[in-house]
């Protein structure tokens, strides 16, 4: 049995599962129309001011490292440094086909027990609808394994044993780190 709530009398009526089937009907028929639109507009059909909506909150979007060490520092990550030459080295200085279509600046696969923001998994590695999620998931990951690392040599211990795959990893991120002094930028 199912029931509407009628305002007027502050009580609930029963109704009947065809007028229920009816009105899924429509609200289904409405949904697959509006996704139909969405979905095949035209961007020649946008005003002017849609379309400069659009570009500037695709630039705001845009990557930089700059950008990236701002959002490290505002989601207060760990050993932040270290997270920085973990993403220039993970992403090919940023320009990996990972980083560049799976917006995925760490090499992370996509979570199955911990809380995350990734849409999927894309060439084997979690996707993101853009490279701050992956800023976000990697602090995830921080916050859910990490939490405990009290020094940076925890820390190296920690991703040479348990993240990469690499037997040189830490060595190539403390030689980033003191070549590119990535320790001033925080």
């Amino acid at each position: 049995m199912f029931y509407i709530y009628n305002n007027k009398e502050l009580k609930f009526n029963s109704i009947t599962r065809a007028f229920l089937l009816v009105n899924l009907s429509i609200l289904f028929v409405i949904g697959i129309a509006s996704f139909a639109y969405g979905r095949y507009r035209n961007l020649d059909t946008l005003t002017e001011y849609e379309k400069e909506l659009l570009l500037v909150n695709l630039t705001e979007n845009k990557f930089s490292e700059d950008k990236l060490v701002t959002l490290i520092k505002e989601l207060n990550i760990k050993f932040p440094h270290i997270v920085l030459a973990q993403a220039k080295t993970e992403s090919g200085r940023f320009g990996s086909k990972i980083f560049l279509e799976n917006h995925n600046l760490f090499g992370m696969k996509q979570a199955t027990v911990r809380v995350n923001v990734a849409k999927g998994t894309q060439y084997g590695h979690a996707y993101y609808d853009n490279w701050e999620q992956s800023v976000y998931d990697y602090a995830f990951y921080q916050c859910r394994y990490l939490g405990a690392i009290r020094s940076e040599s925890e820390y190296f211990a920690y991703l040479q044993g348990s993240y990469a795959e690499d037997p040189n990893y830490v060595d190539k991120l403390k030689s980033m780190i003191a070549k590119e002094n990535l320790k001033a930028k925080f």
